[in-house]
């Protein structure tokens, strides 16, 4: 295949490199992944002028995320992890799904969601076998924007054993423990048993936790819960419900912790005997739900700015166009 790629000139400078990276990768023909690439290339080479980033540091960042990579496996992600002591990850997530303000608000994902949950068909499932945990009833409802209930939405849901460590932490792991998928009945709701989330440490054992030593910075993470929504027609939801008074709830090693997701622990009393056959001092975790349909998502997003869903020619910066829902540069 004959080489189409401009010539680069004879010598390349601290004051043309940029430039001629961004002409040898204009033959791309994706738009959005040329787009990509000319601003990664822009902010890399403009944070190496500003910083006067030297070889050995460049070569430690180098070594870095090469360890990084090294110590992922099909139970851990690192690199997930990196992205989440950076911010990188609430950010990705709160420009990709912005939400109305009447809709229930993201969060991270996390290292640790997996695919081999097992599915309940019925409401009241036992998620947790750890004897250790306290006890605790999850119910919940699911409804749009307008308040109507949403049946059959798939649930996924995860948490940590009593001692703070996922299932997948451990090497003796048999099979899956702490985490299920269910779904939400004709009214939209869904209830499971669980235990009472508690405050642990992200793995720092690997280099995101040597980053954080160095960062002077915790690696703990409040008690909280996951929840992960998806529907045809709806906007896929990873979010989680934070224990309010839980250590480091302002000081979340990962940024995940939003206003809206905090809730109060109380307790079901004599109704839970009745209604859902747990213990009168069993904890209730609570909470309504609401998605957004992905056109409401797309139209929102268009009008209050808050991610690249709009419609194609709404509402773009001076110099960038919609494409396919994706930002990229108007050069014509």
């Amino acid at each position: 295949m004959p080489n189409s790629a401009p010539l680069l000139p004879a010598s390349l400078t601290i004051d043309n490199i940029t430039s001629n990276v961004h002409a040898i990768n204009s033959t791309c023909t994706s738009p959005r992944l040329k787009f990509l690439l000319e601003r990664l290339v822009t902010h890399l080479h403009d944070f190496t002028r500003e910083t006067r980033l030297s070889t050995s540091e460049w070569t430690s960042a180098i070594q870095f995320l090469t360890a990084v990579g090294q110590i992922c496996s099909p139970v851990r992600q690192e690199f997930i992890l990196l992205s989440d002591i950076l911010g990188l990850s609430l950010l990705v997530d709160s420009i990709d799904h912005p939400k109305p303000a009447a809709s229930t608000e993201g969060t991270v994902l996390g290292p640790f969601h997996t695919h081999d949950a097992p599915t309940y068909a019925a409401n009241g499932a036992t998620i947790s076998h750890d004897e250790d945990g306290e006890p605790m009833l999850v119910a919940c409802t699911v409804r749009d924007t307008r308040g109507n209930p949403i049946p059959g939405v798939k649930v996924d849901v995860w948490e940590t054993d009593s001692k703070g460590f996922y299932d997948v932490q451990h090497a003796d792991r048999a099979g899956p423990d702490g985490r299920a998928v269910v779904a939400s009945d004709e009214h939209g709701e869904f209830h499971f048993k669980a235990i009472v989330p508690v405050p642990y440490p992200i793995p720092n054992d690997g280099p995101v936790g040597q980053l954080l030593e160095k960062l002077g910075r915790h690696p703990y993470r409040p008690s909280h819960f996951h929840f992960m929504f998806e529907k045809a027609g709806f906007d896929p939801l990873i979010t989680a419900l934070y224990v309010r008074g839980s250590p480091y709830e302002r000081s979340d090693a990962v940024f995940g912790v939003k206003e809206s997701l905090i809730v109060d622990l109380g307790l079901w009393g004599c109704g839970g005997v009745e209604r859902y056959g747990v213990g009168r001092e069993t904890k209730l975790m609570k909470y309504d739900f609401v998605l957004v349909g992905r056109r409401r998502s797309g139209v929102e997003a268009s009008e209050g700015g808050g991610g690249a869903g709009g419609h194609e020619g709404e509402g773009e910066a001076e110099g960038i166009m919609v494409v396919d829902g994706m930002l990229v540069p108007d050069v014509d």
